[in-house]
């Protein structure tokens, strides 16, 4: 008799299938939320990751470009007591 209600009414069984659907629902929307928090905090990420990147070269190529640069520095030989050779001191660049 229950069975017979049941399949002719399907009341008690669509509300049970609705409330499984709402919940289906909001743990899709949960997790959709977590995997685009976690996606939006990765691109972030490696944002901050490529701006670093990118200032450590710009201060590198300014340090080769400062290593290379004249600076009125001569190379000098010590020969013993108070004798010196000095080279590069009449080369211009």
């Amino acid at each position: 008799m229950v069975k017979q209600f049941a399949a002719r009414h399907g009341s008690a069984l669509r509300s049970l299938a609705a409330i499984g659907a709402t919940l289906a629902a909001a743990a899709a929307v949960v997790v959709g939320a977590v995997l685009a928090v976690v996606f939006a905090a990765t691109v972030a990420v490696i944002a901050i990751m490529s701006s670093a990147l990118l200032a450590l070269a710009g201060l590198a190529l300014r340090a080769r470009r400062t290593a290379r640069r004249d600076d009125g520095v001569i190379e000098a030989r010590h020969l013993g007591g108070h004798h010196w050779v000095a080279y590069g001191w009449n080369e211009r660049s």
